[in-house]
């Protein structure tokens, strides 16, 4: 009985292939947040510095004339009195002025001074040190001394000096401010070329006939970029204690600009009959500077590659 063969003699097969997923890599940022989310103590230290940045960003626009507002009938009002409303839920100034509103006013002020001395302290310190440390030679000893002249004053007393001789308005702290920190980084930057710029990765970019600013600013300074994030956060909280510490001294920003460092010294004079006046911005003073230093030494972790390694074998296995 004859058959029928196909010409080509085979059976047509129909392959199907399917594609395995592979395990999905986190990303960087994921990476960020679960080491974050891990440290309770970092988390909350961003949660609280996350408020402050909402309350330097809408506080004047939405509390600008409450914190202005005189009402001579709650003169000192003691804290968590409601009878003139929550708005006086940390009590009032001399002049009836709402201290919650205040204190949320201020906060604009008083972290735009710290941050603007840190960014350009920054900017200048950084470029400088990476000039100082890859060049070396007499323009390294120049800025190094220079740097010497200024660490030579404590910054306290160099601020003191400059704002008596000028107008201590919010520039001239600023400014005066980031002058005396401008030698921190010079020298910690300075530090971490010296020693990057013995790497490999360097060296072939250099032989390769690379430019200088090429190799400074595409190849080193990304690798110096999180030690100066995590010095940042230190030098924040130590400018926001000097700054305080101006306004204290009456050299600082003037009326009718407000800071929280201000808004202690005008209640010095009330410390036995309204102690509140003083102690709820040394309190928001306080615990910004805390929680600066504490995201500054987690921020030191999660950017070395080492522990933040550990860190996420660690996170790994407790999963």
């Amino acid at each position: 009985m004859p058959s029928s063969i196909p010409a080509s003699g085979t059976a047509d097969v129909t392959h199907t292939t399917q594609t395995v997923p592979g395990p999905k890599k986190n990303s960087a940022l994921s990476d960020i947040l679960s080491l974050l989310w891990r440290d309770k103590v970092a988390l909350l230290s961003a949660f609280l510095l996350l408020i402050v940045l909402v309350c330097v960003v809408v506080g004047p626009w939405l509390m600008a004339d409450k914190a202005r507002a005189l009402n001579l009938m709650a003169r000192n009002a003691p804290p968590f009195s409601l009878e003139k409303g929550w708005m006086f839920v940390l009590g009032a100034d001399a002049l009836g002025r709402s201290l919650l509103a205040r204190i949320i006013v201020a906060s604009q002020n008083t972290m735009l001074i710290a941050a603007s001395a840190v960014a350009i302290s920054i900017v200048v310190g950084g470029l400088l040190g990476l000039i100082a440390g890859y060049k070396e030679g007499w323009i390294s000893a120049v800025l190094l001394r220079l740097a010497d002249a200024i660490m030579s004053f404590p910054s306290m007393l160099l601020a003191v000096i400059v704002l008596f001789v000028f107008d201590p308005g919010v520039t001239n702290v600023i400014l005066v401010l980031a002058v005396s920190r401008i030698p921190i980084f010079l020298r910690t930057v300075r530090a971490e070329v010296l020693e990057i710029k013995e790497r490999m990765f360097v060296t072939a970019a250099r032989a390769m006939g690379a430019r200088t600013d090429r190799i400074l600013l595409q190849h080193i300074a990304p690798m110096v970029l999180p030690t100066l994030i995590n010095l940042a956060a230190l030098e924040m909280a130590f400018v926001m204690l000097v700054e305080s510490g101006l306004s204290f001294l009456g050299i600082g920003i003037q009326p009718p600009e407000v800071t929280w460092g201000l808004m202690v010294a005008d209640g010095r004079n009330y410390l036995g009959s309204a102690w509140w006046l003083s102690f709820w911005p040394g309190v928001a003073i306080m615990l910004v500077t805390m929680a600066l230093n504490l995201l500054s030494n987690w921020l030191r972790i999660a950017t070395d590659p080492v522990e933040r390694w550990r860190l996420q074998t660690t996170v790994g296995k407790n999963v």
